[in-house]
């Protein structure tokens, strides 16, 4: 599935299953919760931190998903196209980043 399908996708679901969409800052606020639980997992999975009962059962990847589902939301209801925005974050970094990381002593 491209992004551009993701968008479509969901924005079909929100239109017929979700009735509509969450207000823009609402949906901001989701975003945050959703990071916030993926975080939660990334943590105590792969930080110092240790896990409470059930919190290593987690679905990580749903977890993404989550935060990816919300993303696409805000980009319909702003409508950016995260295909174009995508591709133009990339061309900003080859440009930018051409010999940074190269040059970092620390990588």
């Amino acid at each position: 599935m491209t992004l551009q399908e993701a968008q479509a996708r969901v924005d079909a679901w929100i239109g017929t299953v979700g009735v509509r969409y969450f207000g823009e800052l609402t949906n901001l606020g989701i975003l945050m919760e959703e990071v916030g639980e993926l975080s939660r997992i990334m943590v105590r999975r792969y930080g110092e931190q240790s896990a409470k009962p059930g919190d290593l059962d987690k679905d990580l990847g749903d977890e993404m998903a989550d935060v990816l589902w919300v993303l696409l939301c805000l980009a319909n209801q702003t409508g950016i196209d995260l295909t174009e925005a995508l591709e133009k974050n990339f061309d900003k970094k080859n440009v930018r980043d051409a010999d940074r990381h190269k040059n970092n002593p620390k990588l």
